[in-house]
């Protein structure tokens, strides 16, 4: 299949890259800069994601677009920038694939649209573990700017019927990263722990990709992508008790398990993460 990356200089574009070259997937990355070094097998192309233009020729000849271009995070840009930034490319995005005749698309969420994550003020979840049906609570523009994300996606999805994956990816840890992560987190704040804590490594992040592209779903989806545990330390359930005292708990929560309900994304896309820092 022949694939276009968007922020595929980013970090979990460069990872998703190589994931799909090893398999046998043709790969188009492109990105606002080329690449230092370049990897072997992939082709890049610089390209402006606020230009339509530029993305429907990047987009010649493809089957299907992984979308992760955006500003990371809320406070390294002004607020009207980070939203404007993030929301228009990926409207462009889409927009060029669907001009295009792509029936598929997966585009990066993120475990910050639920809106604890960024939030001046900490608040906890309605609910333990999150699932996908938890309502989206912005508080700041980067989690609104990923809420606004879903909705054009599910607009595309009505207009043209095309299939398109939201992934709500949470904190994407290079090897080694969430171990240390995890260390920091032994004296907890009331932050961290309504951020819950949650994680996922950026090679199965990579995994959840290439699945995407060829799983048995159809329209608009959004998936929680995360790790099988959380960064803390100690058991799940004994943690929510202490911490969460007024949260609902829905089912049981043994041994590490984490607080982002991840089934909808093993039923569905035969997600299975591999990694944790635990065995680091």
């Amino acid at each position: 299949m022949k694939i276009l990356i968007t922020g595929g200089n980013g970090r979990l574009g460069r990872w998703v890259g190589r994931d799909l070259r090893d398999h046998d997937h043709e790969v188009i990355s492109i990105d606002r800069q080329l690449p230092a070094t370049p990897e072997p097998g992939i082709l890049y192309r610089a390209v402006e994601l606020n230009d339509l233009g530029q993305i429907s020729g990047a987009l010649v000849g493809c089957e299907a677009v992984l979308h992760f271009g955006a500003i990371p995070a809320p406070w390294s840009h002004p607020d009207e920038v980070v939203f404007r930034n993030n929301v228009v490319a990926t409207y462009n995005v889409l927009q060029a694939a669907m001009l295009s005749g792509i029936q598929r698309a997966i585009i990066a969420s993120s475990g910050s649209a639920y809106g604890m994550a960024w939030s001046e003020t900490p608040f906890p979840p309605q609910y333990v573990p999150v699932d996908e049906a938890h309502p989206l609570l912005a508080h700041e523009p980067y989690a609104l700017s990923k809420e606004v994300d879903e909705r054009t996606a599910e607009m595309f999805v009505r207009r043209c019927g095309v299939t398109i994956l939201a992934y709500r990816f949470h904190w994407i840890s290079l090897p080694g990263e969430a171990k240390a992560a995890a260390l920091a987190l032994n004296e907890l704040t009331t932050a961290s722990l309504y951020n819950l804590s949650g994680y996922v490594d950026i090679r199965d992040a990579a995994q959840a990709c290439r699945l995407g592209l060829t799983a048995q779903v159809n329209g608009f989806q959004a998936y929680n992508i995360g790790a099988a545990d959380t960064l803390l330390s100690a058991p799940t359930a004994e943690m929510t008790q202490m911490y969460l005292p007024a949260t609902e708990v829905r089912g049981s929560l043994p041994g590490y398990s984490p607080l982002y309900a991840i089934g909808k994304a093993q039923t569905e896309l035969g997600y299975q993460p591999q990694h944790t820092w635990r065995d680091e």
